[in-house]
């Protein structure tokens, strides 16, 4: 029987959203404090892994998945949209072109590892976030959302920073900003943690639901619940 849940399509708003804002405005800036250099979109990516995790926790892979085939598709039209409409010849009327291209000028190969890596990062996450809520048994919580976004993660930095930036930025800063985000991405879930505790409890509350995934397909090319 189908369930219905009253709060999941609100969960994956929010995990599309922060998906396209962190990708969209944050992905291609380098930014610089205490003179470690990292990726603007590091402080707000993160937070499409935290809602990933709590998606697979509550309702289970299957309905995470479709979450993330949605923030796939979505994606895929913001990045083709920015690129078209950068494209687009400017009004002799309007001087702002040059600001428009630095804003929105998303190049085809930085789209093309931005989506390759958030569908390996993403559907390694679930998978491991759902693997390891059986092994654990439900319990201890924590052990999840890390270990999940230690692997998921490292899977999005390997496959983004050199795919997206090798010969256009130089080789030691790809490799400076993959480490410095690949650390400060899995910090910033660990300082979160209490933060997924509360709105995993939360849904599990209200929805009446805490799903294993004992007999789940695993396979990521399906949109079956």
């Amino acid at each position: 029987m189908q369930i219905h849940f009253k709060y999941f399509d609100l969960v994956m708003s929010a995990f599309v959203t922060v998906l396209l804002t962190s990708n969209i405005i944050g992905a291609a800036k380098v930014a610089i404090l205490f003179n470690i250099e990292f990726g603007a979109g590091v402080f707000f990516f993160p937070f499409s892994y935290i809602f990933g995790d709590i998606l697979t926790e509550v309702y289970g892979y299957a309905k995470a998945r479709r979450a993330v085939w949605s923030g796939f598709i979505a994606l895929f039209f913001a990045s083709l949209m920015s690129y078209v409409i950068v494209k687009l010849p400017p009004s002799p009327n309007w001087n702002h072109q040059s600001a428009y291209e630095i804003a929105f000028g998303i190049t085809p190969r930085i789209a093309l590892a931005s989506l390759i890596a958030y569908w390996a990062g993403e559907f390694s996450n679930s998978y491991i976030m759902a693997k390891m809520k059986i092994w654990t048994k439900g319990k201890i919580l924590w052990s999840r959302t890390i270990g999940s976004t230690i692997v998921g993660q490292a899977v999005d930095s390997i496959i983004f920073y050199p795919l997206a930036f090798l010969g256009f930025w130089e080789t030691k800063t790809v490799i400076e900003v993959m480490i410095s985000n690949y650390f400060l991405k899995v910090l910033w879930e660990a300082i979160m943690t209490p933060f997924t505790y509360f709105f995993v409890n939360l849904l599990k509350k209200l929805e009446n639901v805490d799903i294993f995934d004992h007999n789940t397909n695993f396979t990521p090319f399906s949109l079956k619940d």
